[in-house]
């Protein structure tokens, strides 16, 4: 899908492109392609004169690859864009797109793979707010401010959930089911913390890279400071939600734990009191001519007496020790 966005009375205005005509006469500040095809790709290269090579959303780690000028000028930067999923065990899972963005003449390309909601959101404000964009360059900034907005929505939607589970845990009684499901649900937010943390990162390496590049106006770069100093307070927050993550995921496994010994606690019990009663049984179990009870008229329920008395002092003694509570 390629869509075409050009100014008009200080608005960002969204053209769909069907055809190489289409790009004819259109002022553009910005080019978003999600999923090109290579006709679409031949399109934009005839009428800008830009480079998209097939490789340009390859996860390159290196920093060279990922943030770089060239000689005429072009400015090459790759960065990671959150995609929240559904929080639920079933739904969608939360992933991080790579989006690439060439700043050419003035207007900037963008290619992804799939269509990102720190997009949307921002072609919806921009679309409402006069005079929020004013250049190419004032697009970029705005996607990575609007995607540390995304992030830090995404950060309390954790907050909230881990509130949740922490009602469910810190109960009196937490069955087992109870604690997998809040197990479950502690790995899908930790997971979700991580991601996070790690597209804050990439961001603060791109706008970095931005304010190094000595291209920013003096507007747009305190802009790009005030970006990084949220990314600080994002940092701190998901540092924080590693804690509670921790904790939760440590108080969950304890109750397990003292679960699972309350079951070996009760074998335990039924092993001492049953030790007594089988002792008595093998002892006139033995195959010796002259026990003097074997002849008794009443042995048989002396004996049984015995075992059964046997099992009750015992559990008798546990009881009052508190041990079977």
């Amino acid at each position: 899908m390629l869509n075409v966005f050009t100014l008009a009375n200080g608005r960002l205005m969204q053209h769909e492109i069907d055809g190489p005509a289409d790009l004819a006469g259109l002022r553009a500040v910005w080019v978003d392609m999600e999923a090109p095809s290579p006709e679409e790709k031949g399109w934009v290269q005839g009428r800008f004169g830009v480079s998209i090579s097939d490789d340009v959303t390859d996860e390159d780690i290196e920093e060279s690859a990922r943030f770089y000028e060239e000689d005429n000028g072009e400015l090459h930067i790759r960065s990671d864009f959150l995609v929240e999923g559904d929080p639920e065990p079933e739904g969608d899972s939360t992933h991080n797109v790579r989006v690439a963005f060439i700043l050419h003449d003035n207007v900037l390309f963008s290619v992804h793979d799939e269509d990102l909601p720190v997009f949307r959101l921002l072609r919806l404000r921009a679309r409402r707010t006069p005079a929020l964009i004013e250049d190419a360059k004032d697009v970029l900034l705005k996607l990575f401010d609007t995607d540390a907005e995304y992030s830090a929505d995404a950060l309390e939607g954790i907050y909230d959930r881990l509130e949740r589970v922490s009602a469910s845990v810190l109960r009196e009684q937490v069955t087992d089911r109870i604690a997998g499901d809040a197990l479950a649900a502690i790995a899908r937010e930790e997971d979700l913390n991580g991601r996070i943390r790690r597209n804050m990162m990439d961001t603060r390496r791109a706008v970095g890279f931005m304010m190094r590049s000595r291209l920013l106006a003096a507007g747009q770069f305190e802009d790009a400071r005030q970006i990084m100093r949220d990314i600080d307070s994002l940092d701190s927050h998901t540092a924080f939600l590693f804690d509670k993550i921790n904790f939760l995921m440590d108080a969950t496994v304890g109750f397990i734990n003292i679960n699972q010994n309350k079951i070996i606690k009760i074998f335990s019990v039924a092993s001492v009191a049953l030790l007594p009663p089988t002792l008595i049984a093998s002892i006139y179990g033995m195959n010796f001519a002259h026990i003097p009870e074997l002849q008794w008229r009443y042995g048989y329920y002396f004996s049984l007496a015995l075992m059964a008395a046997a099992v009750a002092a015992p559990f008798l003694f546990f009881w009052r020790k508190g041990w079977l509570r």
